[in-house]
């Protein structure tokens, strides 16, 4: 299954129920993220952003609900599912690069993989990638001699190889200084724009990404508290918004639940 980047709506859920190990995750979730947007994912340590990303790309199946890929619903069978996926790039707060390629070899992988390109042509398009993150130098570099925020660009890189029309950031400041998250918070605005890319982004570091955000999106309590625009969001004076927003350790978002420390709540 191909996606169809011409429609409006990149994703779309409709009263999605999300479990995990036999209790809801996340439940009556109802989301548009707009073809061409970057939308920021909110929410605490726990409140299943990581989730939510799992179900974007068919990791993980709703119990209840449709969800939507450019229209087209996220299959369930592996061959379709595979497809669907190359026309979506995942950024892992990990980053993922096997150690024992280099950048550049890291960035032709899913290249090498998923195409019949040959050497020559897959080459000028590493060398493309590498410039658009601004890091042709780094070419022959292996990710033990990377920066935390060269390794994150590497990384970035690589997931925009088949030049995927929808973009899922996980964590991607998790680990970096502020000058390196400015870097890369400045790439994924840069590159959603010139590329037109529509982009995800799952994160706890608010205050980051809503200057590059269209729109904002709070998860809390196993659902959707707002969805809005940045401005919307430092207006609301919704308890739970104003809780997450102010890092506030008493009020609505029970922090201290012990669930929310186990992985399949992340």
């Amino acid at each position: 299954m191909s996606l169809d980047p011409a429609s409006d709506i990149a994703v779309r859920l409709d009263r999605v129920r999300l479990d995990r190990g036999g209790r809801t995750v996340l439940a009556d979730i109802d989301l548009t993220v707009p073809r061409g947007s970057v939308t920021a994912v909110l929410g605490p340590s726990g409140s299943g952003k990581s989730t939510l990303l799992s179900a974007l790309t068919g990791e993980l199946v709703p119990a209840a609900g449709t969800v939507e890929v450019f229209g087209r619903p996220v299959p369930q069978r592996q061959r379709a599912l595979l497809e669907m996926r190359k026309g979506i790039g995942v950024l892992l707060q990990g980053n993922g690069l096997l150690t024992d390629l280099t950048a550049a070899e890291n960035i032709a992988l899913p290249l090498r993989l998923h195409t019949d390109l040959p050497k020559a042509v897959i080459a000028r398009l590493v060398d493309m990638k590498l410039q658009a993150v601004g890091l042709r130098a780094a070419a022959d570099l292996y990710p033990r001699e990377l920066s935390g925020g060269m390794a994150r660009r590497v990384a970035l890189a690589r997931a925009l190889a088949l030049d995927p029309p929808l973009m899922i950031y996980d964590e991607p400041l998790t680990g970096l200084d502020p000058i390196a998250s400015g870097v890369i918070m400045s790439l994924i605005a840069r590159l959603n724009a010139s590329l037109g890319l529509t982009s995800i982004l799952v994160t706890h570091h608010v205050h980051e990404t809503l200057p590059v955000a269209d729109r904002a999106v709070v998860i809390a309590n196993g659902r959707i508290v707002f969805a809005g625009t940045p401005a919307e969001l430092e207006a609301s004076q919704d308890p739970l918004v104003r809780q997450f927003l102010g890092g506030e350790p008493d009020g609505p978002i029970a922090f201290d639940r012990g669930d929310l420390d186990r992985p399949e709540a992340a």
